[in-house]
């Protein structure tokens, strides 16, 4: 069987933005792909997947799933056929995310400082003041060249009209960054020539690019600084991730217990005595930090650390605090704060988003409930979430009394249809929802997007749902260069 087959029986449905198909046609940026893959035939496709599987496999690039009582690391599903952005949708995106990050920049110096937003009315400051991630340990500090997001990871949408918005904003410890480098490499390897022949650009540069942010951190003025990775563990879902980029950027990955706070200062326990610390990229969330400031029951953190944080003797990044942010319920005040802070239209658009907390909202989403995704404004990775069009009416309403509780953590949003992209299964082709979540660093030169970002994918038929917690997979991001 020939793969041009392959191709004819692939369905798409007429309501949906397909990245590779419109009204029949295969969009230009997919033709390189498509003519290659007329070429082979499906035992050579298949040895592809399966070679793809291999590797992911030899070299361990595993998630971890908490719930699912099969032990503890999965390998993460890589489907083998490439997502495609052309240079126009590039400029686009990367143009959108910068103006955003500057605006949620500007937006944590405020709230943590002068509060002009709330003073002005932008933001109700009651918003603030119920978000469990607005710290007031961090209030008054100054954090170095007023960076507060130096990592984010951006989840973008696209709608059936094929205009893109943003899902969501992950400024905390965003994750999913080796999956990315991976499946360039996995790509690299099972496809040699696909990619110089299509004009791809890179994404390698990502960790050398983090690393000189990094460097230009510390608070001491030496040639090497002292930059460690700290993770909380082997049991953490992203724990792959942290031994992988620790090795990118050759800096020591260490855990809480390897660390020590003395006279503010941070040290590293080594085979030769301390050594002082001048940057953490921490992976640790916000709670499990400092035990003397946060959570006292915390083994992950360090004790005394933001003590040399507040007293300029160490860097950390992401800066603390940095959740009231990317609070769900906060989200839908970003096109606000870049109209305030910036005097610019938001060039990417949020999806519609409803409040919970405010009777009239909740009134409207509760009658539509069907037409709905509700979400906690705290929870990440699918969990805490009620796909309305798939609920029952007793899930609903056990959701509803639920919501009713603490009606400021919840939010709800149309269903939005997500773009579907080619996936190889079963020795077919099958559109399957995407979702995208590019990469920005910041650093004291300004804001740098590596060229692709993670492609998510929601494996299951009929899914909307990409997270890998629940049964997504991913593929290789591609972006153009002309």
């Amino acid at each position: 069987m020939q793969t041009n087959e392959l191709l004819n029986s692939y369905y798409v449905d007429p309501n949906t933005w397909d990245e590779m198909y419109r009204e029949l046609f295969v969009r230009e940026q997919y033709k390189g792909v498509v003519d290659f893959m007329q070429q082979m035939n499906i035992d050579e496709l298949n040895k592809k997947e399966e070679l793809a599987k291999r590797l992911f496999m030899s070299q361990g690039i595993t998630f971890t799933v908490y719930s699912s009582g099969e032990g503890i690391e999965k390998i993460f599903p890589f489907d083998i056929i490439p997502r495609i952005i052309t240079a126009a949708e590039w400029k686009y995106i990367e143009d959108g995310i910068r103006q955003r990050l500057k605006a949620l920049n500007l937006f944590l110096k405020d709230v943590y400082n002068s509060q002009f937003i709330l003073k002005d009315g932008i933001v109700p400051i009651e918003m603030i003041h119920s978000c469990p991630h607005y710290l007031r340990e961090m209030h008054g500090f100054h954090v170095p060249h007023d960076i507060y997001v130096h990592i984010a990871g951006i989840d973008l949408i696209r709608n059936n009209d094929g205009s893109f918005y943003i899902l969501e904003d992950n400024l905390r410890t965003p994750s999913g960054v080796s999956y990315m480098l991976e499946n360039r490499e996995i790509t690299k390897r099972i496809f040699p020539d696909l990619l110089p022949r299509n004009n791809v650009r890179s994404v390698i540069e990502y960790p050398n690019i983090l690393h000189k942010n990094l460097v230009s951190l510390s608070p001491r003025q030496t040639a090497n600084p002292t930059i460690v990775l700290l993770t909380p563990g082997i049991y953490n879902s992203a724990y792959f991730e942290h031994t992988t980029l620790a090795r990118l950027m050759g800096v020591e990955l260490v855990e809480g217990r390897d660390l020590v706070v003395d006279n503010h200062r941070v040290f590293m326990k080594t085979t030769a005595g301390l050594q002082q610390v001048d940057v953490i990229y921490r992976r640790v969330d916000d709670d499990f930090l400092d035990p003397l400031v946060f959570n006292p029951d915390s083994m992950l953190g360090v004790a005394g650390i933001m003590s040399a944080y507040r007293k300029g003797n160490v860097a950390i990044v992401n800066a603390i605090g940095n959740g009231v942010a990317d609070d769900k319920a906060i989200y839908t005040y970003v096109p606000d704060m870049i109209r305030y802070y910036l005097n610019e239209e938001p060039i990417l658009k949020n999806v519609p988003t409803y409040q919970l907390g405010g009777e009239d909202e909740r009134k409207y989403v509760f009658a539509n409930m069907n037409k709905m995704v509700v979400k906690k404004t705290n929870e990440s990775g699918g969990y805490g979430m009620l796909m309305g069009h798939t609920a029952t009416e007793e899930e609903i309403a056990r959701y509803q009394s639920e919501i009713l509780k603490d009606p400021r953590q919840y939010i709800a949003q149309p269903i939005i249809s997500l773009s579907t992209a080619p996936c190889y299964m079963n020795g077919k082709l099958q559109p399957r929802r995407v979702d995208l979540r590019p990469y920005a660093l910041c650093g004291p030169e300004g804001i740098q997007i590596v060229p692709g970002g993670l492609t998510r994918v929601a494996l299951r038929e009929g899914s909307l749902v990409v997270n890998s917690s629940q049964g997504g997979g991913s593929k290789d991001t591609w972006v153009l260069a002309t």
